[in-house]
């Protein structure tokens, strides 16, 4: 395996909270650390191939039809768009 280093600044409340999780966990704080990103990495990864699995062949314009019978709902109290925000 190729190793490749990165100077990591983190600050010093989510540093001190990894260093007590390794410490917990037996392992180097540098082995946690790299534990911690794979594991995002999967979690990123899966996710996206599932999502991607869920769409199919659909194409966005495929929305149209929901958004079109949406348009005439009141959005639900705290879900309002902000009148000078344009998407």
């Amino acid at each position: 395996m190729t190793r490749a280093s990165y100077p990591l600044k983190l600050p010093a409340s989510i540093k001190d909270a990894a260093a007590r999780l390794a410490k917990e966990d037996g392992v180097s704080l540098n082995q946690w650390i790299s534990v911690a990103i794979a594991q995002k990495i999967g979690a990123v990864e899966t996710a996206a191939e599932f999502l991607k699995q869920r769409a199919g062949s659909a194409k966005p314009s495929d929305m149209l039809p929901f958004l079109d019978r949406a348009a005439s709902e009141t959005p639900p109290n705290g879900d309002e768009v902000e009148p000078d925000r344009s998407f």
